[in-house]
């Protein structure tokens, strides 16, 4: 144990990127642009699913719930990292880094559940389709999406319990954009094992449990899809999957990469990037994906346009009979 210092940590610094000037502003300009745009397109999502009767059925209950997951967590780092940018200290309280540290992952974790959930239920469209509203009913979706939250929400706070005692008394730097919680853990001054373990277990629960059910529902459709005997059924029920394997490839693909690389202090670089793609790029690119393949969600929001238009018409018509 270092017993060099023994002040108690009030604050941490992030470090960030550590990039000439020039280079941070641009990269300022990129991710304010891209959380912008994030913001945005979630929003858009979420007020179409919930102000359009057509888009009322499970599967865009669970989107528009996406939709929001997407906007909390890029909300949770995106604009602490923003400001540290441009601030010379780069400061963040120790109060304000545990909680930070604690709805990143338990909103990124509720995400993964969301993912699986969103599978079961193109399982259950693919391959049970005559018995699909009566499974999928309303009770259920509200069920599964209370279950989402409470099954990150458990392991997130058992890791979490464990980390917030423990001392950190000694450096207060940490080699990222947020409160990652490898790197915080490496400033305790103190035997951190229990502490890692949890991380670890917890991390393995959420990120390989959810991903062990969405593939297994994806072998079943796979299984369903190749027993169709027409190339148009084929397509027909592909199609409605391409999004959310998409977004399953990249969020998921991102999260391995950063769980199997965290304790290398040498790709640490990689990982700040990678974290980027969960944070940012991929919240970014999700309304394009669900939207843009989607012809419900497009003609939904260009009577919403039309509508808005309409209004505007109607009151500049009213102001210039006054």
């Amino acid at each position: 144990m270092d017993h060099r210092n023994k002040t108690r940590v009030t604050e941490f610094i992030l470090l960030g990127f550590q990039n000439e000037k020039e280079v941070e502003i641009f990269l300022f300009s990129a991710f304010l642009l891209m959380y912008m745009t994030s913001l945005i397109g979630n929003t858009m999502i979420t007020l179409l699913v919930c102000g359009d009767y057509c888009l009322h059925s499970p599967m865009y209950f669970f989107v528009a719930n996406l939709s929001f997951l997407e906007i909390s967590i890029t909300s949770t780092v995106v604009p602490k990292m923003l400001a540290n940018m441009f601030s010379l200290r780069k400061a963040i309280s120790f109060v304000g880094c545990l909680t930070q540290s604690f709805f990143y992952f338990l909103l990124g974790s509720t995400e993964f559940f969301i993912l699986a959930v969103m599978s079961f239920d193109r399982y259950v469209a693919i391959c049970n389709p005559l018995r699909y509203a009566i499974i999928m009913n309303k009770q259920t979706c509200i069920l599964l999406l209370l279950r989402s939250y409470v099954g990150a929400f458990l392991p997130i706070l058992a890791s979490s319990i464990l980390t917030a005692p423990l001392p950190f008394c000694g450096p207060n730097v940490i080699n990222h954009f947020f409160c990652d919680s490898a790197p915080v853990l490496k400033l305790v001054c103190a035997d951190i094992s229990l502490a890692e373990l949890a991380d670890f277990i917890s991390s393995a629960v959420l990120l390989l449990g959810s991903l062990l059910l969405t593939v297994l529902s994806y072998i079943f459709i796979i299984i369903t899809i190749i027993s169709i005997p027409s190339v148009q059924g084929w397509q027909k029920a592909f199609s409605t999957c391409v999004s959310h394997i998409t977004v399953v490839t990249l969020y998921y693909g991102s999260s391995i990469f950063i769980y199997v690389h965290q304790k290398k202090v040498s790709v640490m670089d990689v990982n700040k990037f990678d974290t980027v793609l969960n944070t940012i790029v991929t919240p970014m690119l999700n309304p394009f994906i669900y939207s843009l393949r989607n012809e419900k969600v497009k003609e939904s929001l260009r009577d919403a346009i039309n509508k808005y238009v309409g209004m505007l018409t109607n009151l500049r018509s009213l102001r210039s009979q006054k």
